[in-house]
Order: C-alpha cells, then structure tokens, then sequence
C-alpha cells in the first residue's frame, strides 16, 4: 500500500467534506488531498486549497470561476469549472480514493467516472445509489471497483459483516427519529424551516437534515442498503433509536446480532472509509456507557410517510427510485424556501411516484431524463399550489 493516499473530495465545502478536511488534517502522514470540489462556496474553497494545497480545484459553478483562479493560480493550483471538470478531475492517476459528498443526482456521474478509472470509491452520496442501484453494482463489479459507504448506518453494516462467512438475516437500520418524533399529525403541520434545521444528534447540511426529520434520509438510506449489501427490502428493517450511538445492526441466521456503536460523530466513519477499513487513530470523545440509556421504537410510517414511500418506490423497481428522488429534491427545495408545508412535502413525493411508469431497464441517459421530467412536473405543481 502506498504511504499516501491520494484523495479526491467532491463537496469539499460542505458539512461531510468539511469533517473529511478535519481527519486529512489530522492525519497529514495517511493522507494527501489531491482534488478539491464544490458547488461555489468561493472563500470556503479558495481557503481550503490553501490550506492542503491540491493538484486540482473544481468549481461547479462558472459564475465562481474567475475569482476561484485569481486566487490560486499564483499558488500553482490548477482551477477548472464544470461538471465535465469533475468527470475528468476524479480520472487523475494520482487519485486513489474519490470520496463523492456532493448533495442529491449531481453526484452521480462523477462515481460512475470514478468507477470507469477503477478509484476506491468512499460514498457519502446515498442519491447515487438510491436512482442508480443496479447500474453502480455492475459498473463497480465490472472494473472490480471497491465501494467503502461513508454514511453512519452503513458503515456500521460494512463493519458488522467483516469475517462473517454466512450471509445476514437482517439488517437493522437505525433512525434517530428527527427533531419531530413525538409530534402530532396538527404539530407537523406547523413546523418551520428553522426547527427542522435543529436535529437534536447531527452536525448535517440543510438537505440532508431536512431529510432526517421527514424520514426521507431513513427512505434513502433504506435504499442504498438493499444494493451495497444486496438484501431486499423485505430484509431491511428501520428501527427509531433516539440517542443515535447504535449506529446499526445486523441479526444472523442463528439469531446473533452484532452492532456498531459510536459516538454520533461523522469523523468516525469518514476515517474508517479512508483508511480503507483500517482504524485511523484519534483523540475524539469516548462513550461512557454508564451515562447512556438506549432505546428502540418502530418507526411511524403515518406521521412520516415518505419511509413508507421509500418502500414502495424500491418494490416498483426500475427508475421509480430516480423518481422518488428527483420529487423529493425539489420538495426539499420547496420547503426550505418555505414554498410548501414540511407535511405538504410527502404529498408532493407521493404525487410525483403515482404518476410515474417505471422502467426496469436503464442506462444514465434515461435516469437523466427521468430526473429531469419529474423535477419539472413537481415545480409546476408547486407554482399551482
């Protein structure tokens, strides 16, 4: 193994690239950042790249772009912009790990570039697998690509399953539950943008929080769990666990369950995905379990209907996860703008999955078509309200 891993950070920026710059930071003998991503946090990135000095900058916006160069360039730091940009960014032979952050269907053609270059991929975009499943799989067991899952729940599954020999019965899917769990149906009908922004466990980005309290991250995640461990649904099983130190389970055909707990800090599964399931070493918090009281509940699929819907868009199959994805982006979109109601957003997803044929066979053309015409069909439904 070389000394150094060279490391792309696509979402450089946000809250999982940020806390992935803290571990690199941490670990300057393990790590080295290659290439540098973001959408057009300017000033965030131009301090970054200041900071690890990579090969490469990419901003995604081209409004972003000049600024971005004229205060790089003299450094010696490369700046190019767009996302045919990222495509080639993640193709750099001194890459060997793409850790892809970047939110929502964007990120999706930088994995599959990644993959063709044959990168460990780190995946800390759940929307990749979730419109993408069967296509990734293939890719990634075509150029013998391996997929390292940086979500907290994930890589808690990946670490339960290491030196198992025979296969899971189930796996248990924790869910903290959200700053809503105990809400009323006329309670959730109130809730504003700020309180949805408060998750009681989590340090996350807007989209991705938001998420967690309409049980949609639970949804996605449900998702991307049944193509990295290639379980059907029926075999994923989400369990509310407020305090968020399990991070998952998974039950064994003799009845055992192994779990993964931790304090509820994305450093931990950022590192290990890094360290390509090696411990990186660190000084964070330790638990203390005599402080700890953890429960379980199931998980109310009425209150919070997109799981549900999750569900249902994994058993019609096909480009129904793109769909579900695409609605749920824009009605995300939406609340956050506060163009609709946090319960109004469930009915906007449900709308969008009804109306949808879904087709069993696809390629990236197609996905991309089926993410756009929903989205258009969902913001024109949103102008109507």
């Amino acid at each position: 193994m070389k000394i150094k891993q060279g490391i792309a950070l696509l979402g450089s920026t946000g809250s999982i690239g940020t806390q992935a710059l803290e571990v690199i930071r941490e670990n300057p003998d393990r790590f080295e950042v290659i290439v540098l991503v973001a959408r057009q946090s300017t000033d965030l990135l131009i301090a970054q790249a200041r900071e690890f000095r990579p090969q490469l900058v990419v901003i995604q916006s081209e409004t972003c772009y000049p600024a971005v160069r004229e205060a790089l360039s003299p450094l010696g730091i490369s700046v190019a912009t767009g996302s045919t940009a990222i495509e080639e960014a993640v193709c750099l032979p001194e890459v060997d790990i793409v850790l892809t952050a970047m939110v929502g269907f964007s990120g999706l053609r930088p994995t599959l570039a990644a993959i063709g270059a044959k990168k460990t991929i780190a995946l800390a975009n759940k929307e990749t697998l979730v419109v993408a499943g069967s296509l990734i799989r293939h890719e990634a067991s075509k150029q013998g690509v391996k997929i390292l899952p940086v979500d907290s729940e994930h890589s808690a599954i990946y670490q339960c399953l290491i030196g198992e020999t025979t296969p899971a019965e189930k796996i248990l899917l924790t869910a903290s539950g959200g700053p809503f769990r105990q809400h009323s149906l006329e309670a959730l009908e109130q809730v504003t943008v700020a309180q949805a922004l408060r998750h009681p466990n989590w340090v996350m980005g807007a989209k991705v929080t938001i998420d967690s309290a309409s049980l949609m991250n639970k949804g996605l995640e449900m998702i991307e769990a049944r193509w990295l461990f290639d379980l059907p649904a029926e075999q994923i099983e989400v369990l509310v666990h407020p305090q968020s130190i399990i991070h998952s389970m998974v039950q064994f055909a003799d009845g055992s369950v192994k779990a993964q707990l931790g304090q509820p800090d994305m450093r931990l599964p950022i590192g290990y995905a890094l360290g390509l399931s090696e411990r990186v070493a660190n000084a964070y918090p330790r638990l203390d379990f005599t402080q700890q009281t953890l429960t379980f509940e199931h998980p109310d699929m009425e209150r919070f209907p997109n799981l549900a819907l999750a569900y249902r868009a994994l058993a019609l199959g096909g480009t129904a996860p793109c769909a579900l994805n695409a609605a749920n982006e824009i009605a995300v979109e939406a609340f956050l703008a506060e163009r609709l109601s946090f319960r109004a957003m469930s009915d906007l997803i449900a709308t969008a999955l009804e109306g949808h044929r879904p087709q069993s066979d696809y390629d990236l053309s197609l996905l991309e078509s089926v993410d756009a015409e929903v989205r258009q069909q969902c913001r024109e439904q949103i102008t109507h309200l």
